[in-house]
Parts: C-alpha cells; sequence; structure tokens
C-alpha cells in the first residue's frame, strides 16, 4: 500500500501537471483552428484556378501530365466539385464561392434520375445534400428524394443488396464496398419525410454487406458477385486491390465511414462495432506509415509505394465522427490519429501550392493502381473529405 507521503506526491504532482496538460491541449486547439482557418482560405483561392480549368457543362475530375481532366455529370464523382463548394462557402460565406456551387448544380440536378450504377448518392447526396443542409433551400430537398426514389430501383431482393454495376463480361452481380457510402442519402431521406422503405433497404444492404464483404480481421473484400438467381456468391474479389487477400485503403475507409455512418442513424450497436474492428486494422497496420496517410494497399508489394491521399482523407473525416460515439482513451486514439492525418494533408508533401495542381488542393492520390489509372494524381473526392474533416474537427473538437 502506498504511503500517505506517496499518496500526497502524486496528488501534488498530479495538480502540478494539471495546468500543463491543459495548456498543451489549448495550445494544441489554437493550432487546428489556425491551420483549418488556412487550408480553407487557401481553398478558397485555388477553388478559383479549379473553376477556370473547368469549362462550364463540365466537372472537374484530375489533373494530369499538366493538363485538366474534366468529366461530364454521369461520371461518379460529379458531385464532388459543387459539395465542396458548399463546405466552403459554410465557412467562409464568400457569396463568389456560392455562385459557382449554384451554378454546378444547375447543370448536375439532371442526374438525379441516373440509374447506370449506384453512384447517385454520391453525385446527389454530397452536392445538393450539403446544399439543403446549408440554405434550407426546399428546391434541393426534392432532387434528394428523386434520387432516392431511383437509387432504390437497384436494390435486388435476391442477393439483399443494392446491385453496384451493371452486369459485364467477368461480373455477374457485382456489390462493391464503396456502396456503403451512397447509404446514407436513402437513410436521411426517410429520416426526413420520405418512404420507410428507403431505410429498410439501406440496413438490409449493411448488413448484407457486414456479412459478406468482411474477413475476420476486419479487411473487406471490393467486390462480391453474386448469382443474381439465386443470391449465391460467385466469387469475392478485390478489384482494385493488389490481390485478393489484400486490403485496398480506400475500400477500408469506405467501410469505416459507411458503418461510422449507419450508426448515426440508426444507433444499433453492431454497427458501431464494425466500425471499430474496421478503424483498428487501419490504425493497427505494421504498414500504415508514420503520417498515417496510407499506401494504395495495406498489402501492396514493393513498399513503400504511392499513397493514396484520397484514403487518408476520407478515413480522417469517418475517425472524427467515430470519436463522437466513443469515450476515454478509445475516443483519443481516433482523434488523434484523425489529427495526424489532417496535419499531414496539410503539409507540402500532399498540398498543392497554390496556382499550381491545375487548381486541386490535395496531390498525391490514387484511383485505380492496377489499371494505371489515375496514379499520384490529385482527385475531387480526396479534396471533399479533406475539409469535411477540417470541418468537422471545428466543429466538433474545438
Amino acid at each position: 500500500m502506498k504511503s500517505t507521503f506517496e499518496k500526497l506526491t502524486a496528488t501534488v504532482i498530479a495538480a502540478l501537471l494539471l495546468p500543463l496538460i491543459s495548456f498543451g491541449q489549448s495550445a494544441g486547439k489554437k493550432q487546428m483552428a489556425a491551420l483549418i482557418d488556412e487550408n480553407m482560405q487557401f481553398a478558397v483561392k485555388q477553388y478559383q484556378v479549379l473553376k477556370d480549368n473547368t469549362p462550364a457543362d463540365r466537372m472537374p475530375r484530375s489533373f494530369a501530365k499538366g493538363k485538366s481532366v474534366t468529366s461530364d455529370t454521369e461520371w461518379w464523382c460529379s458531385g464532388f466539385y459543387p459539395g465542396t463548394l458548399w463546405y466552403l462557402y459554410e465557412y467562409t460565406k464568400d457569396q463568389n464561392v456560392k455562385a459557382e456551387a449554384e451554378k454546378r448544380l444547375g447543370i448536375l440536378e439532371k442526374e438525379k434520375r441516373y440509374t447506370g450504377n449506384h453512384d447517385i448518392g454520391f453525385m446527389i447526396f454530397c452536392s445538393f445534400g450539403n446544399a439543403y443542409r446549408i440554405t434550407g433551400d426546399k428546391k434541393y430537398k426534392e432532387v434528394i428524394d428523386t434520387a432516392a426514389v431511383y437509387q432504390i430501383t437497384r436494390y435486388r431482393p435476391s442477393i439483399k443488396s443494392i446491385q453496384s454495376w451493371n452486369k459485364s463480361s467477368n461480373l455477374n452481380c457485382p456489390v462493391i464496398i464503396d456502396n456503403m457510402m451512397n447509404l446514407e442519402q436513402l437513410l436521411w431521406a426517410a429520416q426526413n419525410g420520405g418512404s420507410s422503405r428507403f431505410r429498410e433497404i439501406a440496413l438490409i444492404h449493411a448488413n448484407t454487406t457486414i456479412k459478406n464483404h468482411y474477413r475476420p480481421d476486419y479487411s473487406t473484400f471490393h467486390i462480391v458477385d453474386y448469382n443474381l438467381d439465386n443470391g449465391e456468391i460467385i466469387k469475392k474479389v478485390n478489384g482494385q486491390g493488389a490481390h485478393d487477400t489484400s486490403a485496398w485503403s480506400r475500400g477500408q475507409a469506405w467501410g469505416l465511414y459507411g458503418f461510422t455512418m449507419m450508426y448515426r442513424f440508426t444507433k444499433d450497436q453492431a454497427y458501431l462495432n464494425q466500425a471499430r474492428n474496421i478503424a483498428n486494422f487501419i490504425l493497427s497496420h505494421p504498414n500504415l506509415p508514420a503520417d498515417k496517410i496510407p499506401y494504395w494497399d495495406y498489402n501492396a508489394p514493393q513498399i513503400p509505394t504511392s499513397r493514396d491521399a484520397s484514403a487518408g482523407a476520407i478515413a480522417a473525416s469517418a475517425l472524427l465522427e467515430l470519436g463522437q460515439y466513443t469515450t476515454g482513451r478509445e475516443r483519443s486514439r481516433y482523434v488523434d490519429a484523425a489529427t495526424v492525418m489532417l496535419r499531414s494533408l496539410s503539409s507540402d508533401a500532399y498540398r498543392a501550392r497554390l496556382g499550381e495542381n491545375g487548381g486541386f488542393l490535395l496531390k498525391n492520390s490514387v484511383g485505380s493502381f492496377l489499371a494505371n489509372s489515375e496514379v499520384d494524381v490529385p482527385l475531387t473526392y480526396a479534396d471533399y473529405y479533406f475539409l469535411e474533416g477540417l470541418l468537422r474537427y471545428k466543429k466538433w473538437y474545438l
């Protein structure tokens, strides 16, 4: 047992350390507040360059070999640019940013009836969802409600999932881990006056994903291919991963974000536990670099290899939300890791200089490494989740 003197000494030391700890936390918060503000102000200027590089009837996609790469509005990433603009407007109240966001929504709205794949959630909710949340304008909500109706046309009862892509020469009925992200649109629409069927389908899909996509270590396959006639699994493959038993880093981030979001809407402990286990896989992985921006695959051959800033940005944003649903050391683990990620992404190693990078904020993302498609280039969703993470930190932890 401790003596009275030892107890007294411990109490005194604790009392002396408390102000130092508080001072350190206060200084850290001030540094993060400054970092967030600097990033936002930089982004407004940089996105003026991106605007100038993007035709009025197109959306930015990437920047490669010194040239801007754009897309039509059917490309799965088309909602991220206007969505990012709304984040910037939310922080700065810059009317020029708002005007650009509104113009881009004007060319995107027609995709509210898109049924070509599952990505209508990315396309519509990341853009019109932000617009409605910030402005309260009902015309934006109507677009989301319509999109949810068309989104569930891809639900297949036999496989208890939303079919992600159409049938191809090598895939019969593919469902990909990315699809978890698009469930947010369905849950939100159901919660805000839409059909209860939206929520029902989202929950069924999430439960099927837990059952069929994840390995015992909580790494995920990219693709599960189903027999649409009887619902049986044909194969599980890593379409964008290093190999079929590897952990594709962006897929891990999609799952982490998706199940954390599912808990937000449902408060179902199973989803929270799934998110915790995925987070532990990521943060405990021996191949996670010290700056916590992952390689394009956690099991990629010839590490070190290309980093994926987009995977880091998505994971950072998700970890900050996961911190909201946990306490103590667990909460600190998630928030501290996300802080390192955001600081890393804000550094010269990952963030572009003003006027460079085609106007994108972040460098060094990877679309599909094995296909040699969009490797070590900027991508719109990396910027989107980077700014989302910064705003979440400001809202929840400052």
